[in-house]
């Protein structure tokens, strides 16, 4: 015996399987239906105590099922047309189980009581007609040929279906990290919106971890799925729901192992585009060596450089004004007054303690000191000027 399954004809004893015998195994067939049904309810949790439309549509399988086993005995006497294309029509109920939410070993289980009730019958159906064992022996193998075919084909669809699904899902996450990051920032209820398609749930706080350039050959980090990831960006980003916490402080440490990437502040979802601007600015500040280099910079660590730094071309101004008293001198000159003096605004004019944080004499300190008031003037006592200019010096000497 053997099975043609493009052509959906199978060959076998056909002279000792007489047309009647078929036609008196179409009711047997079609009326196990209720029986199948029942016992699939019983027996497969998933399928239990199904609303109306569920048990309706499990109806219909099995009733799909059946029909095509019919549609095989027809064919093989002769009775039947060139049929249905069956596997597509098997595919659709594989795609309609995955997005009803069962899972695949429970359409396989439903298939395989299907299969042990057709066997029962038929052997029930043999008793009473007195069958020959090769005519049993050819209805048992038809039942077990369309069986595999409803699994194979179910399956395919099901994986089609779940395929298109994370595909339309991981569509939406990326949308929902754009819009987050968007300027200006979306509305609450776009977003909300936006989150909900991407069953994503909104936390009260997030930071947005902007990650440098990766090479040709880098791969995307490995994070959480509760980790949004915008990574085939120009600037590929990752946005971290609940950043503070333990865990996720360990994931990013972790998934972020072959990569260099800043973290923001943790913010608002409403400002997520904040927290994505800080830690660029991070990492610009780390690559001209403002902020010290880490493969992971936190830009919790170094808010007063962040705050310094936010609008450079405004603080080179600012330099220029407050530090224009040493432009007549060469540079090696220029910055050692100007270390000179930050380290004496930050230690509180203590010449002592400036003198040890710069290994050099006291004396040496109170020198070079004379030297600036000769430059500066009052500038370097005058309280109302000394935060703009400690801020030009942090500038100058960074």
């Amino acid at each position: 015996m053997r099975v043609i399954r493009d052509a959906t004809i199978i060959t076998g004893p056909a002279g000792s399987t007489e047309a009647a015998t078929v036609a008196l195994l179409h009711a047997d067939v079609l009326g196990s239906a209720a029986e199948m049904v029942r016992e699939i309810q019983e027996q497969v949790p998933e399928y239990a105590a199904p609303d109306q439309r569920e048990a309706r549509a499990l109806r219909r399988g099995v009733d799909l099922a059946l029909r095509r086993y019919v549609e095989l005995l027809d064919q093989h006497v002769g009775r039947g047309g060139p049929g249905r294309d069956w596997r597509e029509i098997y595919r659709a109920v594989g795609a309609n189980e995955m997005r009803a939410g069962r899972s695949l070993e429970s359409l396989h289980a439903a298939v395989r009581i299907c299969a042990r009730v057709a066997s029962r019958r038929l052997r029930a159906f043999a008793g009473r007609h007195a069958l020959p064992p090769a005519v049993v022996a050819w209805l048992a193998e038809a039942i077990f040929d369309n069986i595999d075919e409803v699994a194979r084909a179910s399956a395919e669809g099901y994986a089609q279906a779940q395929e298109a699904e994370v595909g339309e899902l991981d569509r939406r996450r990326r949308r929902l990290a754009e819009l987050l990051i968007a300027d200006p920032p979306p509305s609450q209820r776009a977003l909300a919106a936006a989150a909900a398609a991407a069953h994503w749930h909104l936390p009260r706080r997030l930071a947005v971890v902007v990650v440098a350039a990766p090479g040709p050959l880098s791969q995307p980090p490995m994070l959480a799925p509760e980790i949004l990831s915008v990574f085939d960006h120009v600037e590929p980003c990752l946005i971290v729901p609940d950043p503070e916490g333990r865990a996720q402080v360990r994931a990013l440490v972790n998934g972020l192992a072959r990569h260099h990437a800043a973290v923001g502040l943790p913010v608002e979802p409403m400002d997520a585009g904040r927290s994505r601007r800080w830690a660029r600015l991070a990492l610009e500040l780390s690559a001209n060596g403002r902020i010290p280099r880490r493969r992971i910079i936190w830009c919790a660590d170094h808010l007063a450089t962040l705050a310094v730094f936010q609008d450079e071309a405004l603080l080179a101004a600012l330099a220029r004004r407050r530090l224009a008293p040493l432009d007549g001198l060469r540079e090696d000159k220029r910055r050692l007054l100007a270390e000179t003096l930050l380290a004496w605004l930050s230690f509180n004019q203590n010449a002592n303690e400036v003198a040890g944080h710069l290994h050099v004499h006291p004396q040496t300190v109170r020198h070079r000191l004379r030297r600036l008031t000769e430059l500066f003037g009052d500038q370097i006592r005058d309280p109302r000027l000394r935060f703009e200019l400690e801020l030009a010096l942090r500038a100058f000497t960074t």
